[in-house]
């Protein structure tokens, strides 16, 4: 498991009790803001539980929309952490009952930003813990490969599973990820509902905006 240092999870506490404002829904790249600070993105399958994430990361329970109904986040969402870095809410992937035409313009979007974007310094690759990596995750993982742009799993909803369920699953995937060349080779365990896991998340995503 990481080690954070106490001045790094002090530092991480003081950026998110700052502001985090609502920016912007992006549908199309030209509709990006310019690239002026680093951007971290939550990236996952449909109602993985990103906007909820979010929402419990930056302490405000309505930030980010949340829905239990996959594939409500259709757009690029932008958040802008203290001034500091831009927190981005990605539309779900691998969701089947949507039209294929807009499955595929969510998927372009996705793929054309997470590609080509400068300032994308982290993707946090959201997985629910009581479904381990599909195979969506790990094309969305060969793509960043390519494209170099270092990825971290996070999983999430681990309120929902025992504690020895959550260990096999992450010593797995800790195990395919040394396979990965832009993957960190760690997982970091979250439940948004219990809190676990977000002073963690809250520090690796504070080190990017130093």
């Amino acid at each position: 498991m990481e080690d954070f240092s106490p001045e790094m999870i002090e530092n991480a506490r003081k950026l998110f009790a700052g502001p985090c404002d609502f920016m912007l829904s992006v549908a199309a790249l030209k509709q990006l803001p310019d690239a002026a600070l680093p951007e971290i993105a939550f990236a996952g399958r449909s109602n993985v539980g990103k906007s909820s994430l979010v929402n419990a990361l930056t302490g405000r329970k309505t930030l980010a929309k949340t829905s239990g109904t996959p594939g409500r986040t259709q757009q690029l969402n932008y958040f802008n952490l203290g001034q500091r870095l831009y927190l981005v809410d990605m539309p779900g992937y691998g969701y089947a009952k949507v039209s294929k035409t807009q499955r595929d313009a969510w998927t372009q979007l996705v793929f054309d930003y997470l590609r080509g974007r400068p300032t994308l310094r982290c993707v946090f690759i959201l997985v629910d813990s009581r479904h381990g990596l599909k195979e969506s995750d790990l094309e969305l993982m060969k793509m960043l490969d390519k494209a170099a742009v270092q990825y971290r799993i996070i999983l999430t909803k681990s309120d929902k599973s025992k504690a020895s369920e959550l260990k096999s699953l992450s010593n797995k995937i800790i195990a395919t990820l040394k396979t990965h060349a832009a993957g960190f080779p760690d997982v970091i365990i979250t439940s948004a509902e219990k809190g676990q896991g977000l002073e963690e998340c809250r520090a690796v995503i504070s080190s990017y905006g130093a």
